[in-house]
């Protein structure tokens, strides 16, 4: 486990991994201590993957290059790229199983398909949204959730990228898709 303290010297660290995992988190307040104290004790016990922590009280520049906005999250990379985000405090069993989980399936290399960087914009009201998620989940695809009504930025994004206001919507590899539209989502992420 080793303490972060500015995207500079992240990047590097996260080039010498296939997996890594950061924890955002800030301290002095409880979900973050929980977290914190709970993925330092996972940690402890783990090797061969990179784990890190930062706390963005005192780190300000890593947040904003991923579009955190809330902590504590766990944030996941394969190589340098970010391909899932966890928020909340999570119990050192759930750590354990994502990180082992993540690092067999790295493991195992050539058999899986190339990893597909999947964002959802959503609301927490909306039904769609829900079902796509349900979705994404009853097929193993890892995903980042943003929630739109509570991030004007990231709002401001979506619709920048697909000239819709509308939710949900799925961005995956680059490509916009508006609605739950099960069969071009299927298609772009080899679901059969």
């Amino acid at each position: 486990m080793k303490q972060i303290f500015s995207i500079a010297e992240l990047t590097p660290e996260l080039g010498k991994w296939q997996t890594s995992w950061l924890l955002l988190y800030k301290k002095g307040f409880e979900q973050s201590d929980c977290a914190a104290a709970h993925f330092e004790e996972v940690a402890a016990t783990l090797s061969g993957v990179g784990l890190f922590m930062a706390d963005v009280g005192v780190v300000r520049d890593i947040h904003p290059v991923y579009e955190i906005n809330s902590v504590p999250a766990l944030l996941e990379f394969r190589e340098n790229s970010l391909v899932n985000v966890y928020k909340g405090c999570y119990q050192p069993a759930q750590y354990r199983a994502l990180v082992e989980n993540a690092v067999f399936s790295a493991k195992r290399g050539g058999e899986e398909p190339a990893v597909k960087n999947v964002v959802v914009y959503s609301t927490p009201t909306c039904s769609w949204c829900h079902t796509l998620k349900r979705h994404l989940d009853v097929h193993g695809i890892k995903y980042r959730d943003i929630d739109v009504s509570k991030d004007p930025k990231a709002a401001e994004t979506m619709v920048r990228k697909s000239g819709q206001q509308g939710v949900p919507q799925t961005e995956i590899n680059g490509q916009m898709i508006v609605g739950f539209d099960r069969e071009r989502i299927n298609k772009l992420l080899q679901i059969s």
